[in-house]
């Protein structure tokens, strides 16, 4: 998994509640398990006029350009901005990796999906939830400026607006030990692997009929 450390990135403004993981990645894109390839079709049913199967070619497909993530320069997003609830739905996990296909490492939004939420981290995406009143701002400052920046700091947990402005964000220690050091769940086992051998060596000499 990729270090999450600091990142200055263009906010792309989703401004809809309830964006559940069907809309982030429908349900036909599910046959595959390889976690990439899904940015492409992330927001499939709202940045196409025609409908998607896997395997076609999204080139030859009739475009929605009234969708944010088809115009310059929020194709080139990194930040999200959303409202409530963002990721509710099904538990797929490829939604996140849709999101971080299409380039997303943070998601900003006054509240998410207990689910999205917990996936979001294991994969490298950034959740952060933060104040109605707040989001509200950031949409604001987003409106009034097109490639509005911000820059978030993990691991001073904070978010640096263009005009130097800090908000502050909640993320639990261990969530944010795993970010700043690219730790997914395996990466986290692997950290143990002598144990791990030591362990199994001595389990061959204990039960070898098991081996």
């Amino acid at each position: 998994m990729e270090k999450f450390t600091r990142l200055t990135g263009i906010v792309a403004p989703l401004d809809r509640p309830n964006v559940d993981t069907d809309a982030i990645i429908p349900k036909q894109y599910l046959k595959s398990i390889k976690r990439s390839g899904f940015g492409p079709n992330a927001f499939d049913d709202w940045r196409y006029l025609d409908a998607g199967e896997p395997g076609i070619d999204n080139s030859t497909r009739r475009v929605n350009k009234d969708f944010i993530l088809n115009q310059s320069p929020y194709d080139q997003s990194s930040i999200l901005l959303a409202r409530e609830n963002f990721g509710c739905g099904s538990s797929r996990e490829h939604a996140v990796w849709a999101l971080t296909d299409f380039g997303f490492r943070v998601v900003i939004a006054p509240s998410f999906a207990d689910i999205f939420f917990n996936n979001s981290f294991k994969n490298g995406l950034l959740p952060i939830a933060l104040d109605a009143a707040v989001v509200d701002d950031l949409f604001k400052a987003v409106d009034g400026k097109k490639g509005y920046q911000l820059t978030v700091d993990l691991d001073q947990q904070k978010i640096i607006t263009e005009d130097n402005n800090e908000i502050a964000f909640e993320v639990d220690e261990f969530r944010k030990y795993c970010l700043l050091n690219g730790l997914d769940d395996i990466g986290l086992t692997l950290q143990h692997a002598d144990d791990i051998r030591t362990y199994e060596q001595r389990m061959k000499q204990v039960t070898p009929w098991l081996f």
